[in-house]
């Protein structure tokens, strides 16, 4: 399946006191761009929940951070589908500046769970045929 790429950029809030971006927020850039990634599917998270009554919740996370980003920079998040499976999705990331230089990489597995029990809880069949088709 082919990556899928959303642009980000660095604010002051995304920084610390020496203008490089906090390691955390790597994280917020990742889960915006699977939440766009999901919605090119046209399914947002609120109608997942509303109409499907599921959520997706990370499961596990594995990050490795090689170079800083900084105030202004624009970032390319990109999310690449890994894992299919009947209630989790494994995620790869990459966030890259401008030079096409990687800042950080990490691999993201989501479960998906019933949002009225938040129990482990299979995937939509609609959403399963569109992620292995692909864009």
């Amino acid at each position: 399946m082919a990556s899928f790429c959303w642009p980000v950029r660095v604010y002051y809030e995304d920084t610390d006191s020496g203008g490089v971006v906090y390691y955390a927020n790597y994280l917020k850039f990742m889960e915006r761009a699977r939440t766009e990634w999901l919605r090119s599917f046209g399914c947002g998270q609120q109608e997942l929940r509303d109409h499907h009554q599921r959520l997706f919740v990370v499961r596990a996370l594995n990050i490795d951070y090689h170079r800083p980003a900084r105030l202004d920079d624009a970032l390319q998040v990109t999310v690449e589908l890994i894992a299919l499976r009947p209630a989790s999705l494994g995620f790869a990331h990459q966030v890259v500046n401008t030079a096409d230089h990687v800042l950080c990489r990490a691999q993201v597995r989501v479960a998906c769970v019933d949002s009225r029990t938040l129990r482990p809880s299979a995937l939509p069949d609609a959403l399963v045929r569109e992620f292995a088709h692909g864009d």
